[in-house]
């Protein structure tokens, strides 16, 4: 009894977050253009490390964006590529490459990151990774955005494209209540969330706090942790950009393997965030989480625990039910709502074991093994 009281409790604290989330999210204006931003110089950071399946598809993207050509440059951070990533890049005329240094460091994302902003021109740095693709007006609306807001450091939404395998629809689900939780989170100031597959932010202030000194030894965080530097110094000009036309759609993880490799790495960051109002909302999702295997443990002894078990599962659902169909239907993505009820056991195990092995595991990234 004294267990399901927790769990009530639990249960009510998650629901209050997620109904939280879901009012944050459909209260954020979308952004429309009135008048195409273009006096701002832009330099696009994109870090590379064997990316020869992906990197051409992007730089001809960014060949075909209607913002001025004049008014951006494309800095391209190769990372010891051992494939055809720089013999492709080199093919496309007007792209800046530069190559990392061989150096023992543990977050050469970051050191990529950093050695294109010190060879950027532009007062705008937007930073996506070799393996997204933009829509064509990608920039006109980034601009646009920056320009009507005045934002230092603007996050805009990613989506993953997917096919039928399993192992895709759930990582494309997944990430878009990721998203939804982002622009809310964002949008209200609540805690500091983004992903640097779309990112936008002032040079100037990058080295102002300091770049990446003090967390360049994580191998993750060269969005979140970053955020959260600017973020303390001005509160008030973090913006998070919903629109369309921003959106940049990149392809989720091929195995569960991978997958789970990059859910590790994104869990490694937690102990790391400076903005403890994060950690908090962290810890609540978890320990609710691990609540679903204590009852379906508890089971053994009791088999009335897993009818509370199903029972905890259907009312989970139905809370975030919602908010999931808000984020699904921004992103043209009504089609996964049918599959999210029977997605939920799956996704209570990943956010537990990611969660765990975040903190105390190795994992492997880009042919690495780091911590």
């Amino acid at each position: 009894m004294i267990f399901l009281l927790i769990f009530v409790i639990l249960f009510l604290c998650y629901s209050a977050l997620i109904f939280y989330y879901w009012q944050g999210w459909r209260t954020i204006p979308h952004f429309n253009v009135n008048q195409p931003g273009h006096s701002v110089f832009v330099s696009i950071i994109i870090p590379a490390r064997n990316e020869e399946k992906n990197i051409g598809e992007l730089l001809q993207s960014l060949q075909c964006q209607t913002y001025p050509k004049q008014f951006f440059e494309v800095i391209v951070v190769d990372d010891h590529s051992s494939d055809s990533t720089v013999e492709i890049v080199s093919r496309f005329r007007d792209i800046k490459l530069l190559r990392l240094e061989d150096e023992a460091i543990n977050s050469y994302k970051k050191k990529a990151i950093e050695k294109g902003i010190a060879a950027a021109s532009g007062e705008l740095i937007i930073t996506t990774d070799a393996d997204c693709i933009p829509l064509s007006g990608w920039l006109q609306i980034m601009v646009a955005y920056k320009e009507a807001t005045n934002g230092l450091f603007i996050v805009a939404p990613v989506v993953f494209n997917c096919n039928s395998q399993i192992v895709q629809i759930f990582q494309a689900m997944d990430f878009m209540i990721l998203q939804g939780i982002t622009g809310a989170s964002v949008f209200r100031k609540a805690h500091s969330m983004c992903n640097g597959a779309n990112l936008a932010y002032e040079r100037k202030v990058f080295f102002e706090v300091g770049g990446f000194s003090g967390i360049d030894q994580i191998a993750s965080g060269d969005d979140m942790l970053l955020m959260h530097k600017i973020a303390k110094k001005y509160p008030e000009r973090i913006h998070y950009l919903k629109s369309k036309d921003a959106i940049v759609s990149t392809s989720p993880m091929p195995s569960w393997k991978a997958f789970f490799n990059q859910r590790i790495r994104w869990a490694s960051k937690a102990a790391h965030y400076g903005d403890r109002r994060i950690f908090w909302v962290l810890l609540l999702v978890y320990i609710f989480n691990f609540s679903f295997f204590v009852l379906l443990v508890a089971g053994f002894w009791n088999h009335s625990y897993w009818l509370y078990f199903v029972l905890a599962i259907v009312l989970k659902t139905l809370v975030e039910l919602p908010f999931f169909t808000a984020i699904a239907t921004f992103f043209d993505k009504q089609w996964a709502v049918k599959y999210f009820f029977f997605f939920q056991p799956l996704h209570i195990f990943y956010t537990v074991a990611a969660g765990l092995l975040g903190q105390f595991g190795l994992y492997e990234w880009k042919g690495r093994r780091v911590k």
